[in-house]
């Protein structure tokens, strides 16, 4: 026993003597970059043009099959969504197999298959592969573009953008590119109802005749098969695809960049937050020398978050969730966008500190610590990806359309090890700019312009462009508009009461109550269900698939809240404050207190006044008819925004029919399926 003690306590204090002589303060030096020997894929091409790129790999019995029509960008124009459209229509059946037909088959084999305007994707067990590739050449070479199916994905393709009309990110993104590239060109160009209600089913066919050819076509074929075997389907199956239109055209250049650095802003009265991206063009593929050196860059600047951005913008000033940057890599042209989604409150601080975390990566040199951990990044998720056997036909099919020398990936990690902080400054220089710079803010402009344009970066004034929702240039956007000196808090108190049904009706409702269901996800329905009393007893319970997401239930005198199964008991001032908000008829309530009216200001077009109803809640009141057309409610978490639109009669008594609710990026569209007065509640509703 004493042997083994001395044997523990040797090799003890021998391992303190070895720690001893590490010297803790200095980063360890990375070691080697492993070295990385990429399966070749085996290649055969079809006569038709197709190239076909097979990774075989048998650790699982599965395979999938992805498409990528490899053409140049083209402008759609005046039918701008056309690919869109063509890209929902294909694998909905075909002219041999019925849309229903083709889709139970997919579901029943456990397959998954979907396509866009210039490729697909398809994956099964592989002891079906032959039977979904040979699915998928169908869905290819004879697709079911009939008027029936053309009819039915237009009207989801305008819904789609009626609702993304409200949507601050959405607009962001669509400005954003069309001032960067130009709108007439394919990076730039945007698809609106109108160009949509242009496109001709006449004009799919075209469109898929002309650009979804086998001339310009990768097959990827990985998965657990042979390749002899797919050779043999893939020239059964996809040999009858073919083109007899062939088109010339050549990719119209981008917009070069902005004079000097400037601030296009973008007014959206119901943005709760501002989208801010930095954004120049850049000229960099991947076959460039600098490539490498511009992704540890990015990856130090805003591709992380440890990153330079998100360490003040999130971190140190609490602005946003995240900021980041990007830089793409093109064979035409691409952009550098760096941003956030920020508080109303702090757009103009945010402005001033992406514009200096910038200007530091430019000009200060970077620490030794940031540049490891960068490549550390790197190394660590390019060995990880190898492990994925799609990741491997990915990176082959990168060399054949950046034309890359073949050891492009083998040498990946040497050259992301070889990048210096002296690379990282002069990439940044060349790519990063903030003498050429657009900076792109859609936000609420009755609450931001104001400091937005004091916003200075090298002791000068950053010039403010106005343009709307679709990037077309306006005058700046006025927000005093005069307010008539015989309207006071209560006279717009009264208007909203009076529109609603006036007192006299309002005085005989005792309970409300209101069902109403909202989408949170394609497929899933989110229900809501409130009731109110005039003796101020209010229940609201939120459920999604059968559960309870959110209760709330106040008695009159006590209140709790259930969320997650967690209760809380609400505290005296919540109990308060539900009391008011919880009434029927809230304005009712109003009356008796100190509100005031603050200004008129526009909310989607639509003058309104709006009233302060207490330091977290302010509401609006259409100015032509008099009903409440929006709320806004500020708390610790953040503003959110609610909507009301399409009101009904019920009893004597207007309600609005469609709620919409904002919170940060997210938006819910409720929609009112019943609203009943004075019955259906009873006091046991509100233990």
């Amino acid at each position: 026993m004493k042997t083994k003690i001395f044997t523990v306590l040797t090799l003890f204090f021998m391992a303190l003597g070895t720690q001893a002589q590490v010297d803790r303060s200095k980063q360890p030096t990375p070691g080697p970059a492993p070295k990385i020997a990429l399966e070749v894929p085996g290649e055969f091409t079809l006569p038709n043009g197709l190239k076909v790129l097979v990774v075989e790999n048998h650790k699982l019995p599965r395979v999938s099959y992805s498409l990528t029509i490899d053409n140049k960008p083209v402008s759609e124009g005046d039918v701008a969504g056309v690919s869109g459209l063509l890209g929902s229509m294909l694998g909905n059946g075909t002219s041999t197999i019925s849309k229903d037909a083709f889709n139970e088959e997919i579901d029943f084999l456990g397959a998954r298959m979907s396509f866009r305007y210039n490729g697909g994707y398809a994956s099964s067990l592989s002891k079906y592969s032959d039977r979904i590739l040979k699915l998928m050449a169908d869905a290819v070479t004879n697709p079911l573009l009939t008027e029936e199916e053309f009819q039915k994905e237009k009207e989801i393709a305008i819904e789609g953008l009626k609702s993304n009309k409200k949507s601050v990110d959405a607009v962001a993104s669509r400005v954003g590119k069309a001032l960067a590239y130009g709108k007439t060109h394919p990076y730039g160009e945007f698809v609106t109802e109108e160009t949509i209600n242009k496109v001709t089913l006449k004009d799919v066919k075209t469109f898929y005749q002309r650009y979804f050819t086998p001339t310009n076509a990768y097959l990827v074929v990985v998965g657990d098969v042979d390749y002899s075997t797919i050779e043999k389907q893939v020239r059964d199956y996809f040999s009858s695809w073919e083109s007899n239109i062939k088109v010339v055209y050549t990719v119209p250049k981008a917009l070069p960049n902005a004079q000097y650095t400037q601030i296009n802003f973008v007014d959206m009265p119901n943005a709760v937050q501002s989208n801010i991206s930095l954004t120049n063009n850049v000229n960099l593929k991947m076959s460039d020398p600098d490539y490498h050196a511009v992704l540890i860059a990015n990856k130090i600047l805003g591709g992380g978050f440890n990153s330079y951005l998100n360490m003040n913008l999130r971190e140190e000033h609490g602005y946003t969730y995240g900021a980041r940057s990007n830089v793409g890599a093109d064979k035409y042209v691409s952009r550098f966008t760096a941003g956030a989604a920020v508080r109303n409150a702090v757009t103009d601080s945010a402005v001033v500190q992406t514009l200096k975390e910038i200007k530091r990566i430019k000009t200060e040199p970077v620490t030794t610590e940031a540049l490891v951990n960068a490549k550390a990044k790197y190394v660590g998720d390019f060995v990880l990806a190898l492990e994925n056997p799609q990741n491997i036909a990915k990176y082959a099919l990168n060399i054949k359309l950046n034309d890359l020398p073949k050891d492009f990936y083998t040498t990946y990690l040497q050259k992301i090890n070889a990048v210096s902080a002296e690379d990282v400054n002069r990439v940044a220089n060349k790519y990063f700019s903030t003498e050429n710079a657009r900076i792109v803010v859609v936000g609420k402009g009755s609450e931001v312009l104001e400091n937005l344009e004091k916003v200075t970066f090298n002791g000068s004034n950053v010039p403010i462009k106005y343009y709307d929702a679709y990037a077309k240039q306006i005058e700046k956007p006025n927000y005093n508009i005069e307010m008539p000196t015989d309207v006071d808090a209560n006279t717009v108190l009264n208007k909203y009461i009076a529109a609603i049904g006036g007192k006299e009706n309002l005085s005989k409702v005792n309970s409300v109550l209101i069902t109403a269901e909202a989408e949170l996800q394609p497929g899933m329905m989110m229900v809501l269900e409130m009731k109110k009393t005039s003796k101020d007893q209010f229940a609201q319970e939120i459920t999604a698939m059968g559960q309870s997401m959110v209760k709330t239930v106040m008695n009159g005198e006590t209140g709790y809240i259930v969320m997650q199964g967690q209760r809380k008991d609400m505290t005296t001032d919540e109990v308060s404050k539900t009391k008011t908000e919880g009434a029927p008829f809230p304005e009712l309530n109003y009356l008796n207190k100190e509100v005031s009216l603050e200004k008129i200001e526009d909310v989607d077009g639509e003058k309104a006044y709006r009233i302060k109803i207490s330091e977290e809640q302010t509401n609006f009141y259409s100015v032509e008819t008099g009903l409440k057309i929006k709320e806004v409610k500020t708390s610790p978490m953040g503003s959110a925004s609610v909507y009301f639109t399409d009101y009904k009669e019920v009893s004597g008594v207007q309600f609005p029919f469609n709620i919409s609710q904002t919170m940060g990026p997210q938006k819910f569209d409720f929609t009112v399926n019943e609203i009943k007065v004075n019955e259906g509640v009873t006091d046991a509703d509100f233990n």
